[in-house]
């Protein structure tokens, strides 16, 4: 099995899309009206608008309604990512070392999702 992708269904579509390209720094692919990815290295986060859930899933998912996952980007500079994102997101946590020696800032989407952008400490 491989993990293809995590998808975020929204009501506001062309606010996530921008969040997430801004965040990462990657362009999205829109594959269709309504539908679009963030392709990472190791992952790809769909974006999707709540309207195809609905005609296509049965309403199997609801727009901005997560309060239990957390979305995780490693990236090289945290602090560079808050300076790049602090206009754009709520920054929930600014930028700390986590006792296992993470550094990790913790922001909010657009529709309050819980994004930890985080580095490694150097080996």
């Amino acid at each position: 099995m491989k993990f293809a992708s995590v998808r975020l269904v929204t009501q506001q579509f062309e606010a996530l899309v921008a969040f997430y390209a801004r965040l990462s720094g990657t362009e999205a692919t829109r594959l269709a009206d309504g539908f679009a990815e963030i392709r990472l290295e190791g992952a790809t986060l769909a974006i999707s608008e709540e309207h195809l859930v609905q005609r296509f899933n049965a309403g199997a998912a609801t727009a901005a309604s997560n309060r239990s996952a957390i979305l995780e980007f490693e990236v090289a500079d945290v602090e560079g990512t808050l300076a790049r994102m602090k206009e754009a997101a709520e920054v929930v946590m600014r930028p700390t070392t986590m006792p296992w020696g993470n550094r990790s800032l913790l922001l909010r989407d657009p529709d309050g999702s819980l994004v930890n952008v985080f580095s490694r400490p150097a080996n």
